[in-house]
This record gives C-alpha cells, structure tokens and sequence, in this order.
C-alpha cells in the first residue's frame, strides 16, 4: 500500500494525481500525458532560455479544473493553482537536461515567467527557464530533452512542428528524435502495475525520450 501511494505521488509532479478511474487493461500502470511545445529564447546570437507550453491530457487535467472551477483566467484562484504545479516542476529540475559536449548547461532555479490556464478539458501550464548564463548559438550542437525519469508521465512533442526558432536563429537548424525502443523494454513498461516501479538506476523514463538537437552555425 505504501509503495502504490508512493507512485501517485511520483504522477503528482506534474501538479495533479491520475484518477483511479484510469482502466489498468489499457494502461498497465499509472500513466499521465503531456503535449509539449518548446520555443528558443535568443538574445544577441546567444540561447538565454526556454519557453514551454505542456498541454496536459483531460483526467490529468480533471482536478486542476475543478480546482479552478469558474474562476476568470487572472483571478488569484489561477495563480495559486499556477505556483503550486510549478513548484514541483521546478522540484525535478524541470524535467530538463540540457547538454553541449557532453556537459551540461545550467538554468536558474526559478523561472522567468509561468502560466496556468484552461483550453477546453485541458490544464495548460507555460513557463520560460532562463539559462544561467547565455550560450553561444554557433559552436557545437545543444542537446536538449524533457522526460519523467519514471516513465509514469509520458511527455511528448507531436512533431518537429512542436518545436520553434526565433526569427534572429535563422542559421540554426532544431531536429527531433523519437527513440525506438525494442520490443522487450516496451513490454517491461507496460507490464507495471500500480504497485510496481522500475530501479531508479535503469532510468527508464530517459530510454524513451525524445531528444531536440539545436545546431547552428
């Protein structure tokens, strides 16, 4: 009983817990979506940040509307449902790695700006993570990715049309790859139940992740 409450918990970091109502013979575990968009921020050729639009699916959404029930998009009701989900975002660095020759680029801890709003049935939650320092567009690629380490949050762009250069990156080409994982580790993923976690040290969550590329130069 513990360890299930422990993984509602680890679904909970996104901002809302899945409903019990999610049926176990489509997904053998507790599982939540994310829509994600990304658009670089760019100053003077340098990459200072990243905006973030995470469109969240209908029952990961359900309590977060409720929450807000008829509350006007700029009323106190929004900004309080706003700091609370971004606060455990900002709890898991994000769920943002960022890389350029094997290192890795800070951000700051907090971000610039962030939004909770409706769109239909769907929370939306956006937000910039300014870097710590800016960093040069031309020179090596920047490797970036944004994943759940648990794979309990599924987060996805749709496409390479998710993702968005500034019109002053026009020498800058951003690619998407999707991994394939084989079929014995997307069997291992779906056979978790709600009592199950994969070891931390498998890291399962960053085998199925995307991964954006920025090359510019």
């Amino acid at each position: 009983m513990k360890k299930y409450h422990a993984l509602k918990t680890a679904c909970r970091l996104t901002g809302i817990a899945l409903l019990a109502a999610v049926s176990t013979s489509v997904f053998a575990h507790p599982h939540s979506f994310i829509d994600m968009q990304t658009t670089l921020v760019t100053r003077d050729k340098n990459l200072i940040g990243l905006k973030m639009v995470w469109t969240m699916d209908e029952i990961t959404s359900a309590d977060l509307l409720y929450d807000a029930g008829k509350a006007t998009p700029d009323s106190v009701v929004w900004k309080k449902l706003a700091a609370e989900v971004m606060a455990r975002v900002m709890a898991q660095h994000y769920f943002t790695n960022v890389y350029r020759d094997g290192k890795p680029v800070n951000y700051m801890r907090l971000p610039s700006e962030y939004t909770l709003s409706r769109s239909g049935d769907k929370a939306v939650l956006e937000f910039v993570i300014p870097l710590a320092e800016p960093a040069p567009l031309a020179g090596k690629p920047l490797l970036i990715s944004t994943f759940d380490p648990s794979y309990f949050v599924d987060m996805t762009y749709k496409g390479a049309q998710a993702l968005h250069l500034p019109a002053d990156a026009a020498a800058c080409k951003i690619s998407l790859f999707t991994p394939a994982p084989n079929a014995s580790l997307q069997a291992y993923a779906l056979s978790l139940d709600k009592a199950d976690a994969p070891p931390e040290d498998m890291d399962l969550g960053q085998q199925f992740a995307q991964k954006v590329t920025l090359q510019c130069q």
